[in-house]
């Protein structure tokens, strides 16, 4: 018996207060915008600033003994990676530590890097320190402004991608959503103070692509339905062609949330940011492409002039596969 976690066919109705997911989705976003502009984001290194220690040793590398030693300086945010390389000895044992920059200050002084080097060498005899590196305040302003615009620049590709493949009130839809995703995701990190760095803006932009796939899967089928119905009102071609995908959607979706979830418990604090952002973000953008983008289609409305073949409808790029 094949597993279904939904009906194989539903007739729910997923527009009988269109405004009200409207409503609920830009009182959220309002909220997530709030808390961006009066808490402000809990920035990591890479975009407040600090110091990049590697080290080495022959005993095998326990990252929590390692943070552990350094806790009592009070460093503020301590990040402590274990690098891997197949081309390391068999007794190369190497991490990455890195300490967020200090009050007044460009990057950690010699002083600190001292007693760091004593209080591991405390629990690690044999450390020793390879490098040391450091951001400075500049450099990390200039990766924020880069993190934003590779996020609009994503944006801006899918207004332009749906817009040709489809039409603009489809475009206009499938970018409302990926912006809701975006600036909800934003929000909770703000609200809950989770540490955002540059982990968090790759998942902002894996979330994107994911929302998007989701998003024209829907809008595919509503164009296909908009060719074969050509009298039903657009609000029953719409939820009409959500719940022809629905199955697909939620499994998609709950099959994704399993691997997340279990990286999120057994993956350690090193990926904890980036997978709840991309479980945040699976979770927002299955809602978004059924209750935001399919309801900025049903307002804006779309053309429904579908007597010519279907090769030639909507534009001249509209039978351009993805």
């Amino acid at each position: 018996m094949r597993l279904r976690l939904v009906p194989q066919e539903t007739k729910w109705d997923f527009f009988s207060r269109p405004a009200l997911w409207l409503g609920i989705s830009g009182f959220l976003m309002v909220l997530a915008l709030v808390s961006f502009f009066v808490q402000g984001l809990n920035y990591g290194i890479d975009f407040r600033g600090g110091t990049t220690i590697r080290t080495e040793s022959a005993q095998s590398v326990d990252v929590g003994v390692y943070r552990d030693a350094i806790a009592p300086l009070e460093l503020g945010d301590v990040t402590i990676t274990e690098v891997f390389d197949p081309n390391f000895d068999e007794n190369q044992n190497v991490t990455m530590i890195r300490i967020q920059a200090q009050d007044g200050q460009e990057s950690v002084t010699a002083d600190v890097i001292q007693q760091i080097e004593s209080a591991l060498r405390g629990v690690v005899p044999d450390i020793s320190f390879v490098s040391v590196e450091s951001v400075g305040p500049k450099v990390s302003g200039e990766l924020i402004q880069t993190a934003v615009v590779a996020v609009l620049l994503a944006i801006g590709a899918v207004l332009i991608y749906i817009w040709l493949r489809f039409e603009w009130q489809f475009a206009l839809g499938a970018v409302a959503a990926l912006v809701h995703d975006v600036v909800l995701t934003i929000g909770v990190f703000s609200e809950l103070q989770i540490r955002f760095d540059l982990a968090i803006i790759a998942a902002l932009l894996t979330i994107v692509g994911y929302s998007l796939n989701d998003t024209v899967v829907v809008f595919d089928r509503v164009r296909e339905n908009l060719r074969k119905y050509k009298k039903m009102e657009l609000k029953e071609v719409l939820n009409l062609s959500i719940n022809e995908t629905l199955s697909r959607t939620v499994m998609t979706s709950v099959t994704t949330l399993l691997a997340l979830i279990s990286l999120f418990v057994l993956g350690g604090d090193v990926i904890r940011g980036f997978v709840f952002a991309m479980i945040w973000g699976v979770i927002v953008g299955t809602y978004s492409s059924v209750f935001v983008a399919s309801a900025v289609l049903l307002k804006l409305g779309v053309k429904r002039d579908w007597s010519k073949p279907s090769n030639t409808s909507g534009n001249q790029f509209a039978n351009i596969d993805a």
